[in-house]
């Protein structure tokens, strides 16, 4: 069977880099508060060549196409879930050229992002629903000539097994990431070390998993230390994290991340063993080029343990910790209580 492009890289690579931010830095070019990124590439491709040509030249192995919200059910709210094929198709194929262009391999990744609907049985989507509006997406982006399918920021089990029966269709690899932004779990309660084993349970195709997004790099460096143990040697870990955390600033939204810290991010995600590595919110091409520039020159340390990562990154949520230190958040919460109710 012949080897896909990531697995190749990765058979050549210790490490590749994935790329940053998609909407957070459509903002500075221009794209408008409730407009639809997709939308873009139709109307400005440029400019969605334009990032991924600068994430290209910060070092990006990786490129993710900007179909995020690409379902027919994120693009209803924009009145355009009947361009669903068109937008994902053409995401694909803009990213594509970049990466033909590039004069070195860069792997394409379809990202498909969750529908924004709650899904059974805790909401109204019917799971079925889900996986024929995420086939739809997947089909196109594999059709625009993606060479791999990345589903991230997925909150629930039942929305990602959906998204992976769909990826299932096109024979494409399959790259799979949730986001723990609720005390250290998902938003439906799974845990980091749950999810190694769902992963494996509901992914058919899948290359590497890991965590993206959230509340910021420090929570998901700790995410990723309480998957480590429950990792075999052979399977790929992944760290897209936020690049520091989201602040008010004159009425738009800012990341306190600095080339610096997503750069000692980078090393830190090295240091447990995460060989794809790429920022999420508010990482530029900027932080990605320093990020770059940090691992080329990175020996792996000793792994960290939770109280390094603090020192480094900054704080993370109890919950976070007490994953890091196995033992289950609620337990540890109780603990606290108690020992406060004594002094």
């Amino acid at each position: 069977m012949a080897l896909n492009s990531l697995t190749k890289l990765l058979l050549d690579r210790a490490w590749l880099l994935c790329d940053g931010a998609t909407g957070t830095n459509y903002f500075s070019l221009g794209l408008q508060s409730g407009e639809a990124p997709e939308l873009w590439n139709v109307t400005h491709p440029s400019r969605v060549s334009g990032l991924h040509e600068a994430f290209v030249d910060a070092g990006a192995d990786i490129i993710l196409t900007n179909s995020f919200g690409g379902s027919s059910y994120r693009l209803k709210l924009h009145q355009a879930d009947d361009r669903v094929a068109e937008l994902n198709r053409a995401a694909a194929a803009i990213a594509k050229g970049v990466a033909e262009r590039a004069g070195r391999p860069v792997v394409v990744a379809g990202s498909i992002g969750p529908t924004g609907e709650i899904l059974k049985p805790v909401g109204l989507l019917d799971v079925s629903d889900a996986e024929l509006a995420f086939k739809e997406q997947a089909i196109a982006l594999a059709a625009g000539g993606a060479d791999v399918l990345w589903l991230e920021t997925m909150s629930s089990t039942e929305e990602m097994r959906a998204a992976a029966l769909a990826a299932a269709h096109t024979g494409l690899p399959v790259v799979a990431t949730m986001t723990f932004d609720t005390n250290g779990s998902t938003m439906m309660g799974v845990s980091p070390q749950q999810l190694v084993e769902l992963y494996r349970e509901l992914v058919p195709g899948l290359v590497a998993f890991g965590a993206n997004c959230g509340i910021g790099a420090a929570d998901l460096v700790g995410a990723l230390m309480a998957m480590r143990d429950q990792v075999t040697q052979s399977e790929i870990l992944v760290a897209k994290g936020n690049c520091g955390i989201p602040q008010f600033v004159d009425g738009d939204i800012h990341y306190s991340g600095t080339p610096q810290l997503m750069s000692e991010y980078a090393r830190l995600s090295r240091d447990i063993g995460v060989r794809i590595i790429g920022g999420c919110c508010g990482t530029t091409p900027e932080h990605l080029a320093a990020m770059n520039e940090a691992l080329i020159d990175h020996v792996p340390r000793t792994p960290p343990e939770i109280d390094d990562v603090i020192e480094r990154l900054g704080p993370v949520t109890l919950g976070t910790r007490a994953y890091c230190e196995g033992v289950a958040p609620v337990a540890v919460s109780r603990f606290r209580r108690r020992r406060r109710k004594t002094h």
